[in-house]
């Protein structure tokens, strides 16, 4: 080393490849200006002593040796150093305070035997390491902040055994830029796997075993430009997995099991430049996938399944104005269209090497097109693109074409003569089914050719590899401008057997041949059950002034709607007074303050497009009992008719005792009661009469007494005369019983004329009613059929809604079946105690009967209650049997 000994710049010392086990640090005892020493690729177990002058290099090179172990000794003399590479060593782990406090900004410990990371290993190097690398160890598992290097920019730990890595892992590394995790055996990313990586830009997690993309581990990385995810077994992305990262502008999921691109797939991704797919098992883009990719330049699709994308939709790609270059090679095209690309306008390279229709680039070179008038857009779109320079294309069929250039061919040649492709000529309906019944969908399609027909269904744009498919094929004869034609016309029939919800969607047939695939319509199937209740209202009880709850939820497929009724109206005075309370989320009706308006019948009706259903619940209000009007004191004259008034309310409402003087009320023949014992009428009032009345009233919640004082005072008409004046007693005696009789009189002759008079009415009626009925009659004359019954309970169409046929229990135990009729209300058809239907006739006389017993019982109490003076006891006696 004496030549180096004058040298004042930097001096850098390659010793490698060699067989060096131990170095003399005398030797380098000269080199005072020695920056860099490469000693790699020798036998050295240790890290060796350089000397006195090793504080002054920077770099030392200790990879392909054969050190077991970092000693914090042996690297305290490096003071200045600032890249140690020991890398393919022997070392094993990496303890505690293993290195000293030097500036060291690379670590490099790849291919070594690492299992183990002990906490504080890197605490000495946290104010400098810049670059730590450690790929190729037998890490299993990574602490949680075992990386407290707040200067840390690049960490590399691929090519080791980490299977899982937990939340917080790397919390601690603020000023990291890029992590790479490649060829591990990771399958679980914990939520907040990578959270405190606020400036990662770059994240390598190739060669893994992760399954889906979701935002929980991926939370925090709010700067993430290039994310690498290829190779792994990704078959989902989660709909809001880009939430933290909408920098994003590289995303690479090629060589996954992706199969589906669904709509919400790369939500939030509007920066995104570059997106990698290829190699997975694409069959399915939903509508709009590729919406918001407002900046995507490359799409990279190939080695996919995908077909009908590009030969049935309308502008899959009509949202990437600005998509550059575009790979779809390897896929299942067989035709395109010229909306299959429609949108492109910024496209420059174009890669659909399919079974010869498109070669990469901008070239076109083909002899196996089929040129008929779908192909009319081809030529214009070619040369609008500006690749014609670079296009060979020629025609395959028709016959009269073959060979030729598409630019040959004009416009008018681009004819449909006959149809080698499949032409769909019926197509599938539109179905609704109730839930376990079974659906048909049935497809047709005609073609000129004898190529060999496949045929497929699909849902919601998936094939259907397990479905119950028939298939037909029948030829027949078509005429055209050339002549007849021998077309062959293919059925295929989906049968669907015993339908779930899970059946609906739009399905849609698929025929192809070598020529190309035809796409019907979709037919939508919808699925629906008949509503049933889950909750039902029940009967309630409850005082007034409290609040009543009633519960109603139903099931349906659609989901049904809850609709109320009162009384089979929508008259609710709760609602009236802002009372009621609907609470749909909790399928509860409420109604405060209960008022006894608001008794009666509350229907929940649950509704969907199958159908509606009904259930009732009666609502009592509970009242203590009240008096309605103030108890009024009576003074009436002997001899006349006493009426004492009780009018009584409450719920339910109350029962009437009638007591007087505080004992009970001794009946007789001239004490009556009416009105539910509410009227107490005494007639022919004497002295004995006079006293205290108690009404009391009382139901379940309670009991209420009122007192009436009735006062009988003396008549002067009915008393007898004073001594001497016998003969005018008499006289007036006598006045009072003829004045009695005649009462009597009229009241008799008025029943019989009324007897009489309704009478001959009705005879007339019925007369009459007879003769219409036998100039009408026929002589076979059929039993007429009347509609069964109907169970009674309300069902509606909406919260607005009439009362449906049916039919009222009465309480005698007849029934009354009603019928609509023109006008609002309803005719009442009663039945006898047997169930059969009373005739015209009877029924008539019946009511008749009924309203004038109704009405001579009234004339009688009137006359009975407002008689003045009584009379004697012969028609005294006769009155009271009368009235009885």
């Amino acid at each position: 080393f004496r030549p180096y000994r004058f040298i004042s710049s930097p001096l850098i010392l390659d010793l490698s490849h060699n067989k060096l086990q131990v170095l003399d640090s005398a030797l380098f005892s000269k080199l005072q200006h020695l920056s860099e020493i490469k000693l790699n690729h020798n036998e050295l177990e240790t890290i060796p002593d350089l000397g006195s002058y090793a504080s002054n290099i920077t770099t030392l090179i200790l990879a392909n040796n054969r050190i077991t172990r970092i000693s914090v000794e042996q690297l305290r003399p490096f003071l200045a150093l600032e890249t140690l590479d020991l890398s393919n060593n022997n070392i094993v782990d990496i303890k505690a305070n293993s290195f000293p406090a030097l500036p060291l900004k690379n670590l490099f410990l790849n291919n070594n035997r690492i299992s183990s990371l002990e906490p504080g290993c890197f605490t000495n190097l946290s104010s400098s390491l810049q670059v730590l690398r450690l790929n190729r160890n037998r890490l299993s598992t990574i602490p949680a902040k075992i990386f407290q290097l707040p200067n840390l920019q690049h960490l590399e730990l691929s090519r080791n055994r980490v299977r899982r890595v937990e939340g917080l892992t790397f919390h601690g590394l603020h000023a990291l830029r890029s992590l790479k995790m490649q060829r591990n055996s990771l399958s679980r990313l914990m939520d907040g796997a990578f959270w405190g990586l606020s400036n990662m830009e770059v994240l390598q997690l190739d060669y893994n075993n992760l399954t889906e993309v979701s935002k929980g581990w991926l939370y925090g990385l709010l700067t993430l430009q290039q994310l690498h995810l290829g190779h792994n077994a990704i078959s989902r992305i989660r709909p809001d997995a880009w939430e933290f990262c909408q920098k994003l502008s590289e995303l690479n999921l090629s060589s996954n099991h992706l199969s589906r691109l669904e709509e919400s797939s790369f939500v939030g991704l509007s920066l995104l430049d570059e997106l990698h797919i290829g190699n997975n098992r694409v069959s399915f883009i939903a509508d709009g996938a590729f919406r918001g990719l407002s900046n995507l330049q490359m799409l990279d699709l190939q080695n996919n399944e995908i077909s009908w994308t590009i030969e049935d939709m309308n502008g899959p790609f009509s949202a990437l104005d600005k998509l550059k270059k575009l790979f779809l090679q390897g896929n299942k095209i067989r035709s395109v269209t010229k909306k299959s690309f429609s949108g492109l306008d910024a496209l420059q390279h174009l890669d659909l090497n399919v079974s010869g229709i498109f070669s990469p680039g901008r070239r076109l070179n083909t002899s196996s097109l089929l040129c008929d008038c779908q192909l009319k857009w081809l030529p214009v779109w070619v040369a609008e693109q500006t690749f014609l320079p670079c296009v060979n294309a020629s025609c395959a069929h028709p016959q009269m074409l073959k060979g030729r250039s598409v630019f040959a061919v004009s416009q008018d040649e681009f004819v449909c003569d006959d149809f080698p492709k499949p032409q769909i000529t019926v197509q599938p309906e539109t179905q609704s089914a109730l839930k376990g019944s079974n659906v048909t969908f049935v497809c047709s399609a005609a073609s000129s050719s004898d190529s060999p027909m496949t045929f497929a269904w699909k849902k919601d744009n998936e094939v259907l590899n397990d479905a119950e498919i028939h298939n037909q094929a029948h030829l027949r004869v078509q005429g055209g401008v050339g002549g007849e034609t021998e077309v062959t016309e293919y059925t295929t029939t989906l049968q669907l057997r015993k339908v779930e919800f899970s059946s609906e969607g739009k399905y849609q047939c698929v025929i192809s041949n070598h020529f190309g695939s035809s796409y019907s319509t979709k037919a939508r199937l919808t699925v629906n059950m008949l509503p049933s209740f889950t909750k039902m209202p029940m009967d309630l009880s409850i005082r007034a002034g409290a609040t009543a709850r009633l519960e109603c939820a139903a099931v349906g497929h659609p989901s049904p709607q809850i609709a109320w009724q009162k009384d089979g109206g929508t008259d609710f005075p709760a609602a009236r007074e802002r009372r009621m309370h609907v609470m749909p989320e909790d399928d509860v009706f409420f109604i405060v303050d209960v008022k006894t308006e608001d008794i009666g019948v509350y229907s929940c009706t649950a509704q969907n497009t199958a159908g509606s259903i009904s259930a009732n619940a009666t609502l009592t209000v509970l009242e203590t009992p009240s008096f309605l009007r103030p108890l009024m004191d009576r003074t009436v004259a002997k001899g006349e008719t006493a009426v004492l008034q009780c009018i009584a309310g409450g719920s339910p409402p109350p029962r009437l005792n009638w007591t007087k003087d505080d004992s009970p009320l001794v009946v007789t023949e001239r004490h009556f009661f009416a009105a539910a014992n509410q009227l107490l009428i005494i007639v022919d009032a004497a002295e004995a009469d006079a006293g205290k009345y108690t009404c009391e009233m009382s139901n379940a919640l309670g009991t209420e007494r009122g007192n009436v004082r009735l006062a009988v005072i003396s008549n002067p008409n009915c008393d007898p005369g004073v001594q001497g004046g016998g003969g005018v007693s008499a006289v007036g005696g006598a006045g009072s019983d003829d004045d009695g009789w005649t009462t009597v009189g009229i009241v008799i002759i008025a029943v019989v004329c009324c007897v009489v008079g309704t009478s001959l009415v009705w005879v007339v009626i019925i007369y009459h009613t007879r003769r219409r009925n036998e100039d009408c009659s026929v002589t076979n004359t059929d039993e007429t059929n009347l509609p069964a019954d109907i169970p009674s309970y309300l069902s509606s169409q909406g919260t607005l809604a009439d009362r449906q046929d049916g039919y009222i229990p009465s309480e005698s135990g007849s029934s009354h079946h009603y019928m609509p009729s023109s006008m609002s209300g309803f005719y009442l058809q009663p039945k006898d105690m047997n169930g059969k239907s009373l005739d015209l006739f009877s029924y008539t006389f019946i009511i008749s009967g009924v309203c004038l017993l109704h009405f001579v019982k009234e004339l009688i109490v009137s006359i009975l209650c407002f008689q003045a003076v009584p009379s004697t006891k012969g028609p005294s006696a006769l009155t009271r049997t009368l009235a009885a």
